[in-house]
């Protein structure tokens, strides 16, 4: 039988959208059955849009019966409530068997045509990006174990935090390989066709690495996807961002040139009092390197202005609190909020635009980002990607891009510091590790987070990827971790508070996969 597998991207609750991407595959295809991912006519996830809005439904069966023009044979099409069998003659619900694995399908009996003594299992669900590994496992050991052919048919495309990488894929009994399909894009998968997969998840779950290598293609594709299928499905078309000279926003730059084009990205140098000469440079030669649009807006009148005005309010409170602080963070903050009203202020001054929130998964674990600030816009594209990632990231990109060596080396050498403060210890500006701890560090204690769920006991016992380079006595380790888990527990609301941002990991932070109560105090 010829069947074919339908990878698309569809659009939630764009009943119109998703119909017709259906019909243009009918109308265009040679098929005796084709098959379309699950929920496709309403488009993964539902969330609870479908309860709420009761004509949505009327809307759907509008559409099958559209649709039932155009099927030539057969078409198997997902609905919120289950599959649907379309042809000529009949819209039929189809019975489902599922099995421990995201819902595996199967095309009853009742309908022997499309069932034979090897029968075929199906696979309907849409599966994410960073499941790869877990996935193909499962997929081999399901397809042998029960001595079936296997279909699996998975969508692509982004819709808020989740990234379906597509790779549909057809396997026999023996858990040979028959066919598979692109991956991050549209594709119709027939038998014998197959893809490479050059996107692979890290398979060595046992023991934390900087070694990123085989990982990193697919955490680039992910994150822009995600920024293409974010601003095209919410009628967004160009970016505005802070250039500060540093990684974070170095990265995000290059990742919204690819996924945007360079012309519909507009970075904004804001120098302080305190930025450098040397990222001043660095930002500027980022831009012309990535062909983005790029000005110049200091910060000073606006950090003088609300310094001025906030002093006169402070002294105000104090008539009736005692309790202020000696030192504060407040002057920080002014100079990041500074520069986010810059950037809400373009975004709303012209059509179409979105700002950027630049921050990284190591910092936003402790909590070292300001609200209104740095986390202040409507897209996160890299705050599900740890520090020491988005450094082996930076050196990816500069080898696999079209054009080399886009992003400076200095930026990739320097140490990370948002120019904020001056250390007292040392004159200069606040370097992000000394006010935190290495990177290298902290990326660990995140990984034993989230794939081993280990506490700081657990965690004294343990040698880290750190402690075999570098001298660590335990008193300072205890510290450290002592240090990070309280950021950690403070942090919460702030991740409640942050933009969408794409999953990329396996283990995430990420509001949409994890939650935590803001008002909660545990003995780590």
């Amino acid at each position: 039988m010829n069947i074919v597998l339908a990878q698309l991207n569809p659009i939630p609750a764009d009943i119109e959208y998703n119909k017709n991407k259906i019909i243009e595959a009918l109308d265009n295809q040679e098929y005796e059955l084709m098959i379309f991912p699950k929920y496709f006519i309403y488009g993964y996830h539902n969330f609870d849009m479908i309860e709420k809005f009761s004509f949505i439904k009327e809307q759907i069966d509008n559409a099958f019966k559209e649709i039932q023009k155009h099927v030539k044979t057969n078409a198997l099409i997902s609905s919120f409530d289950g599959n649907y069998l379309i042809n000529q003659e009949e819209i039929k619900k189809v019975e489902i068997f599922t099995l421990n694995f995201e819902s595996f399908e199967i095309i009853e009996n009742e309908h022997p045509k499309f069932a034979t003594s090897n029968l075929i299992y199906l696979d309907l669900c849409a599966s994410k990006t960073n499941s790869e590994y877990y996935r193909n496992e499962k997929l081999y050991k399901l397809a042998t174990s029960q001595n079936k052919n296997l279909f699996y048919l998975n969508q692509t495309g982004a819709i808020d935090e989740f990234v379906y990488d597509g790779m549909s894929r057809i396997i026999d009994s023996k858990g040979t390989l028959l066919a598979q399909a692109k991956a991050f894009n549209e594709d119709y998968l027939k038998k014998g066709r197959i893809e490479k997969n050059e996107y692979n998840f890290p398979t060595n779950h046992d023991s934390f690495s900087l070694n990123y290598e085989n990982d990193l293609k697919r955490t680039y594709c992910s994150i822009v996807l995600s920024i293409k299928d974010y601003f095209s499905k919410n009628g967004f078309t160009q970016a505005v961002l802070g250039l500060s000279g540093g990684l974070d926003s170095t990265i995000c730059a290059v990742l919204l040139a690819d996924a945007l084009g360079s012309k519909n990205v507009l970075g904004v140098s804001m120098p302080s009092r305190l930025t450098s000469n040397e990222s001043k440079f660095d930002g500027c030669e980022l831009a012309k390197n990535l062909g983005i649009n790029y000005i110049e807006a200091p910060i000073k009148e606006y950090h003088e202005a609300f310094s001025i005005g906030l002093d006169k309010v402070f002294n105000k409170a104090s008539n009736y609190w005692c309790n202020r602080y000696t030192k504060s963070f407040t002057q920080d903050n002014i100079q990041a909020r500074s520069r986010a009203m810059i950037l809400w202020g373009i975004a709303n001054e012209f059509g179409s635009t979105l700002p950027i929130a630049t921050s990284d998964k190591s910092e936003t674990y402790m909590g070292y980002a300001t609200i209104n600030g740095d986390m202040s816009g409507g897209f996160a594209p890299i705050l599900d990607v740890t520090k020491t990632k988005l450094f082996a990231l930076a050196r990816w990109m500069n080898e696999n891009r079209p054009i080399k060596n886009a992003i400076p080396e200095s930026i990739i050498l320097k140490p990370p510091g948002a120019e904020l403060a001056i250390d007292p210890n040392t004159g200069k500006t606040l370097k992000a590790e000394d006010a935190l701890m290495p990177y290298e560090f902290m990326d660990e204690v995140i990984w034993r987070i989230e794939n081993l769920n280990q506490s700081i006991d657990n965690m004294m016992q343990i040698e880290f990827l750190y402690e075999k380079k570098n001298i660590l006595d335990e008193k300072t380790k205890k510290l450290w971790l002592e240090k990070f888990f309280k950021r950690m527990n403070s942090a919460i609301y702030k991740w409640y508070i942050s933009a969408p941002s794409p999953i990329v990991d396996s283990h995430s932070i990420n509001k949409a996969i994890y939650k935590q109560p803001i008002v909660s105090n545990i003995n780590y």
